[in-house]
């Protein structure tokens, strides 16, 4: 018996049945999958409750792995692969982080609409997200399907936007939020980098917009109309007819496609309940920018 694949928002999200995502995957059940994912862009597969090796191993079907970084304060982490991204509210000795931790902070950043890795130069094509703990109330997590935002713009606004490039970086996300205490290091390592604001999706053929709290301004026009631009698009993008709203079980693996779609968390009580997710994040292959001038001079 072959995969299940269940719609669950006219635009993006279908949910995925009938395979066991810990053991290995037959060559067709891997291409049913991805061909579900470059559909749908985010897929759900309920109980599944993985180790983290078992959530690289899935993971890497589809490309190179991203290792994780500590952004903020200590360097210790609780989880010991690399590849494995600590998406949670518990510190090192898994304990409910106090208000006053830097990480906490950091990670409520997470609650604004972004996609994984932009401001990286090659940033991420998906990202893989497994549900160990949840909250009693709070915590999902929304999705926004840019293709179909794109698809709704206006002729004169496509035409208006082919071509622009935008600067992202993580020190503008987070500054929306107040937080600039990032260890000299991360600030050595990912300076700003230029994204296409209007991109082709390979796993689909559409157009599609790449937008992020990480972009910060249109290279070439005045900083302040730059960003009006980009928050314009962004409120545009994330209109409720284009948003997906994920509210997890324990055991979920949700993966959506970074090229394609944004997210974020929603607030939930985060000094007080545990909230353990582990995230694997698959690299792109090229920069977007770099992407475009390849594929025009062929």
């Amino acid at each position: 018996m072959g995969i299940a694949v269940r719609p669950l928002h006219p635009h993006l999200g279908a949910e995925v049945t009938g395979v066991d995502l810990a053991s290995p995957l037959p060559p067709e059940t891997f291409a049913a999958i991805e061909a579900a994912f470059n559909r749908h862009a985010v897929l759900v597969f309920p109980g599944q409750p993985l180790g983290d090796e078992q959530q690289i191993a899935f993971s890497r079907h589809f490309g190179p792995l991203e290792t994780s970084p500590e952004y903020a304060g200590s360097k210790k982490s609780r989880l010991e692969r690399p590849e494995i991204a600590d998406v949670s509210n518990l510190d090192p000795e898994g304990r409910v982080m106090s208000a006053e931790d830097k990480r906490l902070l950091f990670n409520r950043g997470n609650q604004l609409w972004h996609t994984d890795s932009s401001f990286k130069f090659v940033p991420a094509r998906c990202s893989l997200l497994s549900a160990r703990e949840i909250p009693p109330s709070g915590g999902e997590t929304e999705f926004a399907d840019l293709r179909a935002a794109y698809d709704a713009l206006s002729e004169e606004r496509k035409r208006a936007l082919d071509g622009l490039v935008a600067e992202h970086s993580i020190f503008r996300s987070r500054a929306q939020i107040g937080f600039t205490e990032f260890n000299e290091e991360i600030r050595r390592e990912l300076p700003p980098v230029p994204q296409l604001l209007v991109r082709r999706h390979p796993g689909s053929g559409r157009k599609t917009l790449y937008l992020a709290a990480h972009a910060s301004h249109v290279i070439g026009w005045p900083l302040e109309e730059g960003r009006a631009l980009i928050e314009e698009l962004i409120a545009f993008a994330t209109e409720p007819r284009f948003v997906y709203c994920h509210r997890w079980s324990v055991g979920d693996l949700v993966m959506w496609d970074d090229r394609c779609t944004m997210h974020r968390g929603r607030p939930y009580d985060d000094t007080r309940h545990r909230r353990d997710m582990h995230r694997t994040t698959v690299s792109d292959e090229l920069n977007s920018v770099e992407r475009e001038r390849r594929e025009t001079a062929a």
